[in-house]
């Protein structure tokens, strides 16, 4: 390759790095005046994923809610078309510090008092509203989170109901995505699939980061043997995690829409 044509080369990979960095949904990877002109566009919808970083078995690392969602959340962004994606919000609660509970009690969680966290969600919120925001849709990997953030959407939509934003806690994503019945349907028992660090979260983080989980550490989990695993995550595979990635992500997309619109009915 010549000179000259090595720096037309260099250009052109260039200006598609700087093309797909603009086109992207995901807030951190983009300017202000680059999100100023999404929302004059159109973008007016805005994810706000929370995850956590709590123990997940000795199988699988801390940081797994966090993986699926901001994937989740960019891939339903994507499909909605008009909307962009927070950061993820990974301090979530998990439990108390003094004496330690729930999954407090194991090393490398984090948690946050309900109170705090539903202020990171309130502000953030807030931030998204002065922006031209319209539509702020909370999304939780996490049973722990659900509380929080229906508490947020019904005060802020209580505030503001005289005006066009509106806040949105898609619970089915996490309750009601489907997953579990296309599970049973596939001969998985309530045992085997369980309820923490088993087939389901194992098997979505295995299609999305396979080095996030320890195969030669997975183990059912059994009552009182410190693992703190419920189920059977032995039976988790990728086709499983690639069917519950895609039930949440057709979850969130429908039940999106579905807010959007009948938020704004009159009574």
């Amino acid at each position: 390759m010549t000179r000259a044509g090595a720096i037309v080369f260099v250009g052109l990979v260039l200006s598609s790095a700087q093309a797909m960095a603009q086109s992207s949904v995901f807030l951190e990877e983009l300017t202000w005046a680059e999100v100023r002109d999404a929302i004059q566009a159109g973008k007016t919808t805005v994810i706000i994923p929370t995850g956590g970083t709590e123990q997940n078995g000795p199988h699988m690392v801390l940081g797994k809610h966090n993986f699926i969602v901001r994937y989740t959340a960019g891939e339903i962004a994507r499909q909605l078309g008009n909307a962009l994606v927070a950061p993820v919000v990974t301090y979530v609660p998990e439990g108390s510090v003094d004496p330690p509970s729930g999954h407090m009690r194991f090393p490398g969680t984090l948690t946050l008092p309900q109170e705090y966290f539903t202020r990171i969600l309130e502000f953030t919120a807030r931030s998204f509203e002065a922006h031209g925001f319209l539509d702020v849709a909370l999304i939780g990997d996490s049973g722990g989170n659900q509380a929080g953030q229906k508490a947020v959407a019904e005060a802020l939509n209580k505030e503001w109901a005289s005006r066009r934003v509106r806040v949105h806690h898609v619970e089915a994503y996490y309750s009601a995505n489907g997953l579990g019945d296309w599970l049973r349907q596939q001969g998985e028992t309530p045992e085997s699939i369980g309820n923490h660090a088993s087939i389901s979260d194992t098997s979505q983080l295995l299609a999305l980061y396979p080095d996030g989980v320890r195969r030669n550490k997975l183990a059912p989990g059994r009552a009182n043997d410190g693992s703190r695993v419920r189920g059977d995550p032995t039976r988790a595979s990728v086709a499983y995690g690639k069917k519950g990635l895609e039930l949440k992500i057709a979850t969130g997309v429908r039940v999106i829409r579905e807010l959007r619109e009948s938020s704004r009915r009159s009574p």
